[in-house]
């Protein structure tokens, strides 16, 4: 909102169009490297250190958002661009932990507990912009913020498991790292689970990051809400979110992460055709927080389902193309929407119906597949059934 309304403007939706352009960027940069990345990572033994890295990158832009101010729109992009590349980057090398920290039948579970402490995370990190923003102090905010987003991540810089040992030189590595992503999309297309996950997850996933991106601009130009009011509206989704990725968090192993995507698939179609005719605040609050509910259970769930489906050894190059599909994806959604609010003058509600599409589409396509089934039972039974 900050950028959209108070660097660029947004009275003709032109900040819906140039905040659809950093995220959609921003997500193609992720979703082209993360391939090759993921197969260098586990050839050159150098996961955690590019975990850091990116990581460290998202810290300094976020610090750096306090250098912006009004009219400065291509400082600003960028910097936006710098930071959510690294946040988002930082993310494919942190997910491929996933599978080596926890065994097959407590992934959804774990994945659900993430889910749920990010939004934790994000719930303190509302409170403690809240005062800053109350007085307008915005460069302090993103200062402090970047502060905290270093401090917590300490503990996965120190704890989580030391990288493999390098099985090949950096430069022989990339190259090993490009024919791994090669003969793992080679892979990926031979087996119908996995090509049909990843396509279902490519559409829905889109859906999902569009409304995360979009609903505090929706909320502020169309529904007039102030920054303090979108502050309390984000806490009370950050805390749905926490609760709903614990109450899923354990069904996801004993029912299975494809019924749970298909439930929240359901929810968010639902949800996204009754903001279209909301009309006031009060409306929105309520719809946010059910939105909140299958934020975090959606995301755990479908992160626990392509778990299942990736080999041993191999979890941060099979990840690099979870990545690959999910930033892809993040490339359309912003950008249509911030597009089509542009092209009519500024209307939101249009805009919003355009991710419907996707979750209807990706739930057909979850539920033609035959992987997902609970995983407390043998791998092989969950297939069969």
């Amino acid at each position: 909102m900050y950028y959209a309304q108070s660097i660029v403007g947004n009275e003709t939706g032109q900040g819906d169009l140039w905040w659809g352009r950093a995220v959609s960027l921003s997500m193609a940069f992720v979703a082209v490297t993360s391939p090759l990345l993921g197969g260098l990572s586990d050839f050159a033994g150098i996961r955690k250190r590019l975990l850091i890295g990116y990581t460290v990158a998202a810290v300094v832009a976020t610090a750096l958002l306090a250098t912006v101010e009004p009219g400065m729109v291509l400082w600003g992009f960028l910097l936006s661009m710098l930071a959510n590349v690294g946040f988002e980057g930082a993310l494919v090398f942190y997910n491929a932990y996933l599978p080596e920290l926890a065994p097959r039948d407590h992934q959804g579970r774990l994945s659900g507990w993430g889910f749920a402490t990010g939004y934790a995370g994000s719930f303190v990190g509302l409170l403690v912009a809240l005062p800053f923003v109350r007085r307008g102090d915005y460069g302090i905010a993103f200062a402090v913020i970047a502060g905290c987003y270093l401090f917590f991540a300490v503990p996965a810089f120190l704890w989580l498991p030391r990288d493999a040992a390098a099985s090949l030189a950096v430069r022989q590595a990339a190259a090993g790292g490009f024919k791994a992503a090669w003969k793992t999309q080679q892979e990926i297309l031979r087996l119908p689970d996995l090509r049909r996950f990843l396509l279902a997850y490519f559409l829905f996933e889109d859906g999902v990051i569009t409304v995360i991106n979009f609903s505090s601009l929706f909320a502020a130009t169309t529904l007039g809400f102030r920054m303090e009011q979108l502050i309390l509206l984000f806490a009370v989704v950050q805390v749905a979110a926490l609760a709903g990725a614990f109450a899923w968090a354990k069904p996801t192993d004993r029912l299975g992460p494809k019924f749970v995507v298909l439930l929240m698939l359901v929810q968010w179609s639902l949800v996204v055709t009754a903001v279209y005719f909301v009309k006031t605040q009060t409306q929105f609050f309520v719809l946010a927080a059910i939105a909140g509910t299958g934020l975090g259970a959606i995301q755990a769930a479908a992160r626990a389902f392509y778990a299942t489906l990736v080999p041993t050894g191999r979890e941060a190059e099979f990840f690099g193309f979870y990545a690959l599909c999910g930033k892809s994806a993040a490339i359309l959604g912003p950008l249509a929407f911030g597009t089509l609010s542009a092209a009519t003058g500024g209307n939101q509600r249009v805009a919003i119906l355009s991710v419907l599409a996707f979750y209807l589409i990706g739930a057909v396509l979850i539920t033609g597949s035959k992987a997902g089934g609970p995983t407390h039972l043998p791998a092989h039974a969950t297939a069969e059934q």
